[in-house]
């Protein structure tokens, strides 16, 4: 007889079924998957946090702030979608539809693409 792989009850049913219920397969597959669904997490976690600190810094389509101030609202400059390169050279990191740029004296410019 065939086992679950989950709770070793014995299987009922078609040759190829490796799960005698959809909580043991559920059960199952959340213990294979929950280290990388953890790091996911974390990072999509900390991308969702840089978005609504850049979205209160730019009121409008574009605003000044600190390097400091970023940092103290918990800014992870580590943590970035994409980035742009203007045709002067200049860089801006985007997380999602907000970016930024570095300027002099530890400012930097925060932009939000129009594009949808």
């Amino acid at each position: 007889m065939r086992e679950c792989l989950e709770c070793g009850e014995k299987i009922i049913g078609r040759s190829d079924k490796k799960f005698c219920s959809d909580m043991c397969r559920n059960a199952y597959n959340n213990k294979l998957n929950s280290d990388s669904n953890n790091f996911v997490r974390n990072v999509n976690n900390t991308l969702r946090k840089n978005r609504r600190i850049l979205e209160e810094a730019c009121k409008d389509d574009k605003a000044k702030i600190s390097k400091a101030s970023l940092l103290r609202e918990g800014f992870d400059f580590g943590f970035f979608t994409n980035t742009r390169t203007t045709q002067k050279g200049s860089t801006y990191y985007f997380v999602y539809e907000y970016g930024y740029l570095a300027l002099e004296n530890d400012l930097f410019l925060v932009v939000k693409d129009r594009k949808p």
